[in-house]
């Protein structure tokens, strides 16, 4: 059996881990079910992919984004490994033929919506895969204290009913206490296991600014700015109100 750095070395090319990933992966080869709470960009996917590349059977993906679904698997299968996923885009003959792949084609790896997972079809045929992980991302989507709230995700514990015993590994960058609670909850984890990173980021700086006038202090910053930039607002309406501001100076 491979090494974790050995998977890693040989599919991404490192020659060590970033912060914590290696022990997220350790919890999954030994069975534990792992919320892991990672910045934006901090390689939340690597620690899915290579503990069920180590193991025997198919990684289950729960992913809320076909674009998402999508880019993964193109990396994946750019790697040789044999992904798919179950997107809007396939009419059933092809869902069905999909999963019947990934119980006798050598898949390592199955991205499905948490819509899907309430299909009877689906349920069937992941009840006959060699399931070795479940690998929820996004994993704050759960839960009802959060902004992106989705109620389909709720079907993930339909997976966990099928396989009591495979581990899940829930994935976020974005979780309050309350929202970690709630995920651990509804994905039935057997211990309430955290690992989190530092959110921490040496590159960026923030400033806050008081000003009566916003509009001619955003020009102001944009005028001194090399480069683009990118304007947060709360709205559509205040969206366009700043585009029409911005094009008019």
């Amino acid at each position: 059996m491979q090494t974790p750095k050995e998977i890693l070395l040989k599919y991404w090319g490192y020659s060590s881990f970033r912060e914590n990933q290696e022990e997220i992966i350790k919890m999954i080869i030994n069975n534990k079910d792992t919320l892991a709470l990672l910045p934006t960009g901090g390689g939340k996917s690597i620690c899915y992919q290579i503990p069920s590349l180590i193991m025997d059977g198919i990684c289950i993906v729960v992913s809320p984004l076909i674009s998402l679904m999508k880019d993964q698997v193109e990396d994946i299968k750019s790697k040789g490994i044999k992904a798919i996923a179950l997107t809007s885009d396939l009419d059933f003959k092809e869902v069905d033929i999909a999963l019947t792949n990934c119980i006798f084609g050598g898949y390592k790896f199955l991205y499905i919506s948490p819509e899907k997972l309430h299909n009877e079809l689906v349920q069937s045929k992941i009840s006959e895969m060699n399931v070795n992980l479940i690998a929820v991302d996004e994993a704050h989507c759960i839960s009802k204290w959060g902004n992106d709230f989705r109620p389909s995700y709720r079907n993930i514990s339909l997976i966990r009913e099928i396989y009591p015993e495979i581990p899940v590994l829930a994935l976020t960058a974005t979780a309050t206490k309350d929202i970690v609670s709630d995920i651990q909850e509804n994905l039935n984890f057997k211990e309430p296991n955290l690992i989190q990173s530092s959110f921490y980021r040496k590159n960026l700086s923030y400033v806050v600014i008081k000003e009566q006038d916003k509009n001619r202090k955003l020009i102001n910053i944009l005028n001194k700015i090399n480069g683009s930039a990118i304007i947060y607002v709360k709205s559509r309406k205040d969206c366009v109100k700043i585009s029409k501001m911005l094009i008019d100076n």
